[in-house]
């Protein structure tokens, strides 16, 4: 294709749609590697120390949408320490200078400040998406700022990061000509909103189509808001409490009852059973429902709103359904693709509130599912092994077993044969989480047959390094593998050392790795970045308390081409 125009060229890789294929093609020829870093719009980071923020935007003047992650997936289970990093300072100062066109910010597990906030509001007059997963250090002032001077936004999405309140102020700040919002989420903050604000903010957005709530929004500003946006696809509901009159509840449901286009409900803080019938006109036509923050919710009710969903695609809901509330899913929701099932505050040592049978029952009653967490108390491999012939179509499969080393639950095995079963039957699986009694045999399983698995996380599992050894050289598209409490140490973390230049990281807690062993790993790979962190005496002076034989506390390997961060805290050392 060289002597085609540019033109041409540019135009034909508009069609791939990917980042692994732009980067591929970009591969192939200087001209080629030319046209498709001029012509790339959307970026995607999968680590913000792998490359430098700077690099990136001279590479790509043109990006419109920026992606980067920062912290480890296990930041989500709070074993990355607090203060570890992952800034988006540096990143948006970078896109300020090279990057005028953008007009898209996606971040996940980051430290955000109010001051980039401002500085990417400032900026960017243009700017349409701003989307924050998980991330830390910001405020409602820095939210007041991207509301204040982002006149065009499209989409604010909050997910599950830690804001601090400052008061309901920011709502308001969204200036009258703004009627663009498409999307708004602000569910995960914790003060209260200005209903008038919010209801006047919704009332001039006649293209909202996706609205989650936070606990503060009342029966009676929910109902007020839905009589003004009857297009609505996605509603994540405010507090649903029995604090409110029986009129509220009616206005509500006839509020709801005209939400001919939704599809998709989650919400429901504090929801009271009082409330569960205003739901029922909408189940029918909808194909998303979380139950996930409905603790006050039994499976009587939870079951109720279940049976009536019957094109669902997405459930997720608290444990207490029950295996009961799970045969119901299994016999009503034949279309269901992705259950996650969450683990509640309510247990009681030896009574389990899901167990085996109801992973079974799904499995049977569900066979287009493909993607499952499912947190219990207890499994069994046969268990597993129906599961597997049930649903060979798993793209994602995560169990965790909420007790270390917990054997079959009937025979006191390990469950090795039923997570083998799990990679032998599921040819697809590209995401797998791993727990309960589980010796070597069950990573020889995954090495052999898991050929497309591309994340693996691995807690309290295996009886030596030939466990790990197996995932190392038999996964061969592996790109993320994380590790906490097993017995893996030197031998394994160097029998192939060529692996970490296809993956993005690994991460290793509480293992029997040690400070000569991650020593040996950089001085044989200079593009890794070798990181081991020490928290307990807020230094990584190791080698000079316990000599080189140390075992260290953490590890995070990634590839970089950015060399040693400049920015890592005393607890942590980069070899």
């Amino acid at each position: 294709m060289t002597y085609f125009p540019e033109e041409v060229v540019e135009h034909i890789f508009s069609f791939l749609p990917s980042h692994s294929d732009r980067n591929t093609v970009s591969l192939v020829c200087k001209v080629w590697y030319e046209i498709e870093r001029l012509s790339r719009r959307a970026v995607f980071v999968g680590n913000c120390y792998a490359v430098r923020p700077e690099r990136v935007v001279l590479r790509f003047p043109k990006v419109k949408a920026l992606t980067v992650k920062g912290k480890p997936h296990f930041a989500d289970f709070n074993l990355v320490p607090p203060d570890w990093g992952g800034y988006a300072g540096p990143w948006i100062e970078a896109a300020v200078r090279g990057c005028v066109a953008l007009e898209e910010l996606r971040m996940k597990r980051m430290v955000v400040s109010d001051e980039s906030l401002e500085l990417l509001a400032r900026s960017f007059p243009r700017f349409r998406a701003l989307v924050l997963i998980s991330c830390e250090g910001f405020s409602t002032d820095g939210l007041a700022a991207v509301a204040s001077h982002c006149k065009f936004l499209r989409e604010l999405d909050l997910q599950e990061n830690d804001v601090e309140d400052r008061g309901p102020r920011w709502l308001s700040c969204f200036p009258d000509s703004c009627t663009s919002l498409v999307s708004l989420n602000f569910a995960c903050i914790k003060g209260d909103v200005n209903s008038g604000s919010l209801e006047r903010l919704v009332a001039r957005s006649p293209n909202l189509r996706s609205l989650r709530l936070n606990r503060s929004v009342s029966v009676d500003t929910l109902s007020k808001i839905l009589v003004r946006t009857p297009n609505l696809e996605d509603l994540g509901t405010g507090n649903l409490t029995d604090e409110f009159q029986t009129e509220s509840y009616l206005r509500l449901t006839s509020a709801l009852e005209k939400c001919k286009m939704l599809r998709s409900l989650s919400g429901f803080w504090d929801a009271s059973p009082v409330c569960v019938p205003c739901i029922y006109p909408l189940c029918y036509q909808l194909t998303g429902l979380n139950l996930s923050y409905t603790p006050t919710l039994d499976a009587s009710d939870l079951t109720k709103i279940i049976s009536r969903c019957v094109k669902l695609q997405r459930l997720w809901v608290l444990d207490c359904i029950s295996d009961k509330g799970l045969q119901v899913v299994a016999s009503s929701c034949k279309d269901l693709q992705e259950l996650r099932v969450f683990p509640s505050d309510f247990y009681v040592a030896g009574i389990s509130a899901v167990t085996e049978e109801g992973l079974v029952a799904i499995s049977s009653g569900c066979p287009k599912l493909s993607s499952l967490l499912y947190f219990c108390h207890q499994m069994t491999n046969d268990a597993l092994i129906t599961v597997a012939k049930n649903c060979p179509n798993f793209i994602r499969f995560r169990l965790c077993i909420l007790e270390p080393r917990k054997p079959d639950a009937m025979t006191n095995q390990p469950l090795d044969e039923g997570f083998g079963a799990i990679v032998r039957e599921c040819k697809g699986l590209r995401r797998l989480s791993i727990s309960g009694l589980l010796t070597d045999k069950v990573f020889m399983y995954i090495g052999k047959y898991a050929k497309q698995l591309e994340m693996l996380s691995i807690a309290f599992a295996g009886d030596s390094d030939e466990g790990m050894m197996h995932i190392m050289n038999g996964c061969k598209n592996l790109r993320k593998l994380e590790i906490r409490d097993s017995p893996f140490g030197d031998v394994a973390l160097l029998g192939n050392v060529a692996k970490y230049e296809t993956m993005r990281s690994l991460w290793m807690s509480s293992c029997n790795v040690t400070l000569k062993g991650c020593q040996v790993l950089a001085s044989k790979m200079p593009m890794l970045n070798v990181e081991i962190m020490n928290e307990l005496d807020g230094s990584c002076e190791m080698e000079e308390d316990h000599g080189d034989l140390s075992k260290v506390e953490k590890l995070y390997v990634y590839r970089t081409t950015a060399g040693a961060r400049d920015d890592a805290p005393n607890f942590v050392k980069i070899l």
